[in-house]
C-alpha cells in the first residue's frame, strides 16, 4: 500500500471492471454490483492459479471462457454470493481477458 492508503491493485481492478462494464451487452451493464464484480475478478484469477494457466511456459495458451464462467458461478454459488447464469458470466470473462491483451478485442 502506499502513503494514502490506496492500493494499487485495487486501482487496477477499478479499472479492468470499468473496461469490462463498457463492454457489456446494454442489459448487463447495471446488474452487476462492485462487490460482485470484485469477487468476479477474484474467482478468475483463482481459477487460473488453480488450473495452472498462469505456469505454462508455451506462447500459446488453451483458455476456455465457458469453462472459467461455469467456475465462477460455481464459486459464487459455494460462497453464497449469487446464482449467476454462466452464460453472463461468459461476458464478464472475455472482458477481463480482453483488458488483460490475452484475447483480441473487436
Amino acid at each position: 500500500m502506499n502513503n494514502d492508503g490506496f492500493d494499487m491493485e485495487d486501482l487496477d481492478d477499478e479499472k479492468t471492471i470499468a473496461f469490462i462494464r463498457e463492454r457489456l451487452p446494454q442489459d448487463l451493464k447495471k446488474k452487476y454490483s462492485e462487490d460482485e464484480f470484485y469477487f468476479f475478478l477474484d474467482t478468475i484469477y483463482d481459477y487460473y492459479e488453480k488450473s495452472g494457466i498462469l505456469d505454462n511456459d508455451s506462447e500459446y495458451v488453451d483458455i476456455d471462457i465457458n469453462e472459467i464462467a461455469n467456475f465462477i458461478a460455481k464459486e459464487a454459488k459455494k460462497c453464497d454470493i449469487g446464482d449467476f447464469d454462466p452464460e453472463e458470466l461468459y461476458f464478464i470473462v472475455e472482458g477481463e481477458l480482453a483488458y488483460n491483451g490475452i484475447i483480441d478485442e473487436d
